[in-house]
């Protein structure tokens, strides 16, 4: 290996590390939203899957063991959905980034 193999997997590593800070930059930046039940529970996640936001409507507050039962499972449906919603964003951002070209474990 020469001095020009070593300087240009440098810079790819560069490029990769530069990458990578953007991947987790528009993470942070990507916003999805999903509901359950009709809208009766909404959340809100950013592409790290961090929850940012629980909304239940006040029609979802029942007065039985059921209705709780039935709100949790409301609850774990929307932050199900929403967790899809953004492995497909990161997907969506990842092929963006990489112009088509396909890395092993990222897709």
């Amino acid at each position: 290996m020469n001095f020009s193999d070593l300087g240009k997997m440098k810079q790819m590593l560069s490029q990769a590390q530069a990458m990578q800070g953007e991947m987790e930059q528009k993470l942070s930046e990507t916003v999805v939203e999903a509901s359950a039940g009709g809208g009766v529970v909404t959340v809100r996640m950013n592409g790290r899957k961090e929850l940012l936001r629980l909304k239940i409507s006040p029609t979802a507050m029942g007065s039985t063991p059921d209705d709780l039962e039935l709100l949790e499972d409301l609850i774990t449906a929307a932050v199900n959905q929403a967790g899809q919603k953004a492995d497909e964003a990161m997907k969506a951002s990842t092929a963006n980034m990489l112009g088509g070209f396909d890395l092993p474990g990222l897709g």
